[in-house]
This record gives structure tokens, C-alpha cells and sequence, in this order.
């Protein structure tokens, strides 16, 4: 049995699956099915599909010597099982195989082919040489859920006008406040992109999911929120990620998608006597694209503040560097209240070291204030409090 099915079968990853989940949700429209070789060509000459921009071609082009084998001897009509980690999740009918370049696509997808670049390299590593086109079916649809809870959440308050922003929250810190906060003030419903990397991302999914749970919660006005994973898969990655956002948030049903004027894709470049950026190039994607300028914590206005209204010079700027702030958290330290909310800082401490504080109790009560009543404190109250002592200015 196992050496029949290999002769009938493609075996692909979780990226893939996830990617061929999107395509079969509709979330690409206008690209529905899987390009075949007339259809990778136009959208190599022209960066559009149907008259639609779209970055690169979607195609399905495994790696491996099994894949290889069994993809130069396919014959049109024929049916291929797909397995993922030896599961079987599917099946594609052949319409048609050709040959790929995978140092082209990469170059389609990062602008560069270099195998330095931490993308390319993990991109080549799944690209094999032959792609395949034709209808395909998935047993499961894991984006059901969450389309389910976007039409869910915009019913719930008629929202008229709903607003994407993609997100990682690695950590969340207060500059990803304020964008929520601001994309809030100018339309009903905000749905959050919660990426979900198939790289070791610093922060589990799991983590950041809590994390941003707890600040909807308690600050925000719950019923005007709505949280939602998002595989972030290899055809998000590189300088046309934007184009791929856009496609996929109007395709979940947002009429608006809130970016950073640091998201990728987004810096400028002269063409034509004219600064342009990649969403001067958009064609037939009706969605609307709003940037937002950097947020900074000014010394001189005390205050969050966009480097579009602060008037002082970036020597009295501190920014929100998700990696940096992230490095201290690595190490043990509680960052400052001005870049992290202490109660976030604390539970992302917890995970990150559980049970790492010792006789807790007599060190709460040694140099913690308390209104008398002993109880039991833990590692995330223990973290709260001390950053409240951190906040104590009379003797600084």
C-alpha cells in the first residue's frame, strides 16, 4: 500500500496547506485556482490577473525527489493524493505540469535570489522544479472559523465600514496601542490579523493571542474588536507583502486596511519624475490603504506622539523597536512602562519564565506595600507591583 500511494501522491508542508487554504477560501481572489504555465507568464509580464494585480504567480511546486519523480510522469486528468506529515488532506487532478525556475520565483517573491536572505533560503529549500495546475479539493477548511467569526462580529453592531490591520505583536507594546486605538476612531469594526509564522517566532502564538486578548478586554471597547489568526505563509514574505494583505483583508470582508509607514513594501522609489511607493502600482483591488506615521515617546511632550507632529528632534525620541524590547523581556528585565503596560509585561514574564522566583511570598512582603492582609501573590502579581515601584518619582 505505502509504495502504491507513492506513486500518486505529492507530499507538502503546512505552508503550503496553509496557502492552498487561503486560494480555496476565495481570500486571493481574483485567483481562485492554481496558475498554470500561460497564466504564471502573464503575471510575470504584466504583475496582473484578470486585470487585477497580483505579485507573482500561485503555483504548487513541491520539493523532493518523491514529488520530482511522480510530477515528470503525471499525465493530465490524473488524480495526486496530497499528504501533510503523512496525513492524507486532499487531492489534485492534473491539468497540466511545467517547469519552474525556483531562483526566479524567489526572486519574484523577495526581490532577490541571494541565499543569504533568511526567506530565500527557506523558500528554496521547498521549491522544486516542476509545478502543477488543476482543480483541488482539501478535507477541511480551517479558514470556516474564521470567516465565520468576521461576519459574526460585523453583524453584531452593523458595521458599515470595517478596518484590517495585520499584526504581529511581538511583543505588544504601547505604539500597537495607539494604532488600534486610532484605526478605532475612524471606522465600526477593527479585525486584527494575529500572524502566525511557521518560523520559531520569539513569542509563541499562544502568548501574543493572550496578550492581546487581555488588552481588548480590559481597555478597549470589546464589541468593536475581533481577533483572528492568520498563517503568515512564504506569499507574505518580501516587498510585495502589502499587495497580499490588501487582497486577502478585502477578501475577508474589510473595506480598509491600516498599515505602518514601516510595513514592508511601503518605502518609496523614483519613477517617471515621481516618488512612488508599491501601492501607486494597485490595480482593481477595492479596498482603501491608510499609513500611519511612526509613533515615538517624545521626552519634551511627555507624551506618545507621531514624528509627523512632534516639533523635537529624534535625540528626545524614544521608538518602539519590537526586537529590542523583546530583548530585554529575554533577559529577565520588566521593560519600562513607557514602552510596555505593566500588566502585559508581567504576563508575557510569566511565560517566558514560569516559576522562576523564589520564596515569592517573603520577598512580596519584604519590600512590597500591602494593607495588612496576608494572601497568596504570584509571579505575575509580583511583577505589577514592582514596576509600580519602578514608577515612584519622589526620590528621582
Amino acid at each position: 500500500m505505502g509504495s502504491s500511494r507513492k506513486n500518486n501522491a505529492l507530499y507538502i508542508d503546512q505552508e503550503a496547506l496553509s496557502a492552498l487554504s487561503l486560494l480555496k477560501a476565495g481570500l486571493l481572489s481574483p485567483v481562485t485556482e492554481l496558475m498554470n504555465a500561460s497564466q504564471t507568464e502573464e503575471v510575470l509580464q504584466t504583475g496582473l490577473f484578470r486585470g487585477v494585480s497580483f505579485p507573482f504567480p500561485f503555483i504548487l511546486a513541491p520539493a523532493g525527489e518523491t514529488n520530482e519523480k511522480v510530477l515528470s510522469t503525471a499525465e493530465k486528468g490524473e488524480r495526486l493524493d496530497l499528504f501533510v506529515d503523512d496525513e492524507h488532506i486532499g487531492s489534485i487532478t492534473v491539468d497540466e505540469i511545467f517547469t519552474i525556475d525556483p531562483n526566479e520565483r524567489v526572486r519574484q517573491i523577495y526581490g532577490t535570489d541571494d541565499a543569504s536572505h533568511p526567506g530565500v533560503h527557506a523558500t528554496l529549500r521547498r521549491l522544486g522544479k516542476f509545478a502543477v495546475s488543476g482543480t483541488f479539493t482539501l478535507n477541511h477548511d480551517p479558514l470556516k472559523q474564521v470567516k465565520q467569526t468576521i461576519s459574526e462580529a460585523k453583524q453584531r453592531i452593523d458595521a458599515q465600514h470595517t478596518t484590517a490591520i495585520m499584526m504581529a505583536a511581538n511583543p505588544l507594546h504601547r505604539a500597537h496601542e495607539r494604532l488600534i486605538r486610532q484605526t478605532m476612531d475612524s471606522t465600526d469594526l477593527v479585525v486584527i490579523f494575529l500572524l502566525k509564522p511557521y518560523n520559531n517566532a520569539d513569542l509563541s502564538y499562544d502568548i501574543r493571542s493572550q496578550v492581546l486578548e487581555y488588552f481588548i478586554q480590559h481597555f478597549l471597547p470589546q464589541n468593536r474588536v475581533v481577533v483572528v489568526p492568520l498563517e503568515h505563509s512564504y506569499i507574505f514574505a518580501g516587498y510585495n507583502e502589502v499587495i497580499i494583505d490588501a487582497i486577502v483583508a478585502k477578501n475577508f470582508g474589510c473595506d480598509r486596511l491600516m498599515i505602518g509607514q514601516n510595513h514592508a513594501g511601503v518605502g518609496m522609489y523614483y519613477s517617471q519624475n515621481s516618488n512612488q511607493s508599491i501601492l501607486d502600482k494597485l490595480v482593481g483591488i477595492d479596498i482603501d490603504i491608510g499609513i500611519t506615521h511612526e509613533y515615538v515617546y517624545c521626552n519634551e511632550c511627555k507624551t506618545l506622539v507621531s514624528t509627523n507632529t512632534c516639533p523635537h528632534g529624534q535625540h528626545h525620541h524614544i521608538t518602539y523597536h519590537s526586537d529590542s524590547i523583546l530583548d530585554l523581556m529575554k533577559i529577565g528585565l520588566l521593560p519600562p512602562a513607557v514602552l510596555m503596560r505593566k500588566e502585559i509585561s508581567a504576563m508575557v514574564l510569566c511565560r517566558l519564565f514560569p516559576g522562576r522566583i523564589q520564596n515569592i511570598g517573603k520577598l512580596y512582603y519584604d519590600i512590597m506595600p500591602v494593607d495588612g492582609l496576608l494572601e497568596e501573590q504570584t509571579d505575575r502579581d509580583f511583577y505589577i507591583k514592582l514596576m509600580e515601584l519602578y514608577q515612584t518619582t519622589s526620590l528621582t
